[in-house]
Parts: structure tokens; sequence; C-alpha cells
């Protein structure tokens, strides 16, 4: 008794008992921390590729060296997932100036969208394009990507993600239908006046969870009947108002006709 009591007093006993500490916090934070998304290597000739396309079809408004003119913006920084996400919508390229890029059809393939954000990539650090294991839905947990989607999300987008007016005649687009790579790129790279939902204030975990809620929102359907637009109360009350006073009006005709 008396000697393992020496041991528990030796000196050395407390910086022993510290490093196994950290060394079990750094294994469990290695084990259990977010991961962030990750994409595959591209390759020098993709990258060449990329060059050769952005020259053709964007340099004229982001400049030869992707680093912005008066028509575009500088592309440096941005990464893969904000090219792959505005190509992979039709935002990009623009047909014309406007105060929002419209969604529209998409010009090019999947390998050469690959090929222009390899190089935009390569050009400065930024978000790369999502593991499908994050954006698929199936990873992610509904009942909390509901939550996060009502606080950071519902005030633009509708509580019934239909989309919604914004100030300067910009727009919140509706998310019925989007696939979870686009929604997942969104919230990672913010576009148009999205705010950035970046790994350290919305980890990958919890875009899944978002994703995982839209998923299940959009395969149960609305189970209040009509919709109406998704747009709250007013096309209630109008329908409210419409047929349910005409319903009543014409019932207060009939009964008079009746009783006379």
């Amino acid at each position: 008794m008396n000697a393992l009591a020496r041991h528990r007093r030796h000196p050395a006993a407390i910086a022993l008992l510290l490093l196994l500490g950290l060394i079990v916090t750094g294994t469990a934070y290695s084990a259990l921390a977010p991961k962030a998304a990750t994409a595959a290597v591209a390759t020098a000739d993709q990258v060449t590729e990329g060059h050769q396309l952005f020259l053709t079809n964007c340099a004229t408004c982001h400049g030869t060296g992707a680093l912005g003119t008066d028509k575009g913006p500088n592309l440096a920084g941005v990464g893969a997932a904000a090219v792959d996400f505005q190509m992979n919508t039709g935002r990009m390229p623009m047909a014309g100036p406007g105060v929002q890029a419209p969604r529209n059809v998409v010009t090019y393939t999947q390998e050469q969208i690959s090929a222009i954000a390899a190089y935009v990539a390569s050009l400065a650090p930024g978000p790369a394009v999502p593991d499908a294991a994050l954006t698929s839905g199936e990873n992610g947990n509904a009942g909390t990507g509901g939550m996060i989607f009502r606080t950071n999300c519902s005030m633009c987008h509708n509580s019934a993600f239909a989309g919604g007016a914004l100030t300067r005649g910009k727009y919140a687009p509706k998310l019925h239908e989007m696939d979870g790579k686009i929604i997942y790129e969104a919230m990672l790279t913010g576009p148009q006046s999205m705010p950035v939902f970046n790994d350290t204030n919305l980890s990958p975990q919890a875009k899944a969870d978002v994703i995982a809620y839209l998923k299940s929102m959009h395969e149960e359907g609305n189970p209040g009947g009509m919709a109406l637009g998704s747009l709250g109360p007013v096309p209630e009350g109008l329908v409210a108002w419409i047929f349910g006073l005409g319903l009543l009006i014409g019932g207060a005709y009939w009964l008079g006709q009746k009783g006379a």
C-alpha cells in the first residue's frame, strides 16, 4: 500500500496523466470530428483542358487569368464547388447582365464542367465539390435538418421551400425537386444573395441533415391538401374570401328566396 502511494506522489505521474489525456482527446477528436468535403485530385491534363475551355467561354467576363473584369468577379479562391454549382444549374455562362442569374439550361457536359472547375480550383484554395455520401440525403437526420432549415433558411426560401422575393429585384429560388449536390454547394459557396454556410459555421453533417429534411418533405408531399402555391396565408385567405364568402352569400340569398 505504501509503495502504491509513493508512485502516486511521484513528480512524473502528473506529466504522464496529462500526456495520456492529450492522447485520448486527440484520438477521440480525429475519430469524431466532422470531415470536410473532399474531391478527387485533378490531373494536369484536366486542368489544361479546363484552362482552354475557360479561355474560350469564360474569359470575356472573368478575364484571361480569371481575376475578374468590370463584367465578372474574380474567381481565384471560389473553389470547384462554386463553378460546379453555377454551371450545373445553367446560371453560367450568363446570357446578359442582370440583378440575379436565373436557373437555365445546362450547356456543358459534366466532364467539361469538371475540367473548368479543376482549372479554377488550381488558382487558389477553395471549397471542393462535395462527396456523394453527404449529398444523397441517405446519411442525414431529417429531424435535425428541419430545425436547421427553419432557423437559417425558411425566412428566404419559405417554410415550405417554395422560394420568395428579396430586395432590389432579387429572389430566393424554390427548392422543390432540387438535386442534393446543388443544395450542398449552394450552402457551401453562398451564391447570389445567399449567405455562406462553410464547414465552420455549419458542419458537413449538418448540411447532409438539411438535404435529408428537404428530400423527406418532398417525398411526403403536402399532407394538408392543396398547396395553393405554398405561399402561406395570402392565397388561403383569398380562397376563403372568394369561395367561402361566396357560399355564405349564396346560402343567404337561397334562404331569403325560400322564405318569400
